[in-house]
């Protein structure tokens, strides 16, 4: 008795959803982001006063904003893009880093890239931080540990 019960409501709801809520039609798709790649990058304790601050990086047509070296920042976001990589991951937990330290930096890296949301925080406190600071560069600058 259940069993028939439970299949009307999901061919009920299946049917629902189809045409949006009842009869007002289809849903409309969720707006895509822009596909322009903008940055704001912040960045602190590098021992450079010229390398820390906080820098915008368009990466539109012709590469802009604020960012010193904004031509070659975003030549390095397009050869990450095509090769599929996200340096805005963050390391995983689970990772095995060396125990080296490479200096008090960080940064911090928010807008869009590649028509996603970036959040993403860097350091050098361990081996995979510096790693993923270096695959970073040059927009996040050049540091000596």
């Amino acid at each position: 008795m259940l069993r028939p019960l439970l299949l009307a409501t999901v061919a009920s709801s299946a049917l629902t959803g189809m045409t949006g809520l009842g009869g007002l039609g289809p849903l409309p798709p969720l707006p895509l982001l822009s596909g322009a790649d903008s940055l704001t990058v912040s960045i602190e304790k590098t021992g450079h006063a010229e390398a820390d601050g906080t820098f915008r990086l368009e990466c539109d047509g012709t590469p802009g904003g604020t960012h010193p070296a904004a031509a070659n920042a975003c030549k390095r976001l397009d050869q990450l893009a095509q090769a599929g990589a996200d340096p805005f991951a963050a390391v995983p937990a689970d990772g095995f880093c060396t125990q080296q330290y490479g200096g008090p930096a960080t940064a911090h890296i928010t807008g869009t890239w590649q028509g996603r949301s970036v959040d993403a925080r860097f350091s050098r406190a361990n081996g995979c931080e510096i790693d993923r600071w270096e695959n970073l560069r040059p927009v996040l600058p050049h540091v000596k540990g």
